[in-house]
């Protein structure tokens, strides 16, 4: 298993050497306290249902961490207090409409969620559902971001200890 730190030079030395530059995105990791701990909400991609955090592209104006929220909002209608500081990053290979594959780096910034929408603009396109990290990490396919949500559930859990 590679460590972030890997990824991120991996994928450094590939632009380094002529492979093509990757393209970055922006998620949020919604997550709440509960009774019994942390629990992260994770939804489906439109295209594959695959199950992913709320991420997408950064407008000009924006901060990074309010695309995370407006991403969050958009996708899953939820809001709440977004972190300014990064939780960490993972890549990808995200499929385009054309066919193509671009690789993407998706840096993502921790949403404590205050209020869940019932109605929201991408409702009829996404499922949405609240799960442990621990199976939050089995229902992702990135290995980056399953260490990721992981490791930022372990460090919220030993906050309230």
């Amino acid at each position: 298993m590679k460590s972030v730190y890997q990824s991120h030079l991996v994928e450094w030395l590939r632009r380094l050497f002529g492979a093509p530059a990757c393209r970055l995105q922006v998620a949020a990791l919604p997550w709440q306290r509960t009774a019994s701990g942390i629990e992260v909400m994770l939804i489906t991609s439109r295209d594959t249902g695959r199950w992913v955090l709320p991420k997408g592209w950064p407008e000009a104006t924006e901060r990074l961490c309010e695309t995370a929220a407006r991403e969050a909002s958009e996708e899953a209608g939820l809001s709440g207090s977004v972190d300014t500081r990064e939780a960490g990053r993972y890549f990808y290979r995200k499929a385009l409409a054309s066919g193509e594959h671009v690789a993407c780096e998706v840096l993502v910034y921790p949403l404590e969620v205050r209020k869940v929408a019932e109605k929201w603009r991408e409702r009829r396109q996404r499922t949405r559902r609240w799960v442990t990290p621990a199976e939050a990490a089995r229902m992702v396919n990135e290995p980056d971001l399953c260490r990721l949500i992981s490791s930022f559930a372990a460090a919220q859990e030993k906050l309230v200890a």
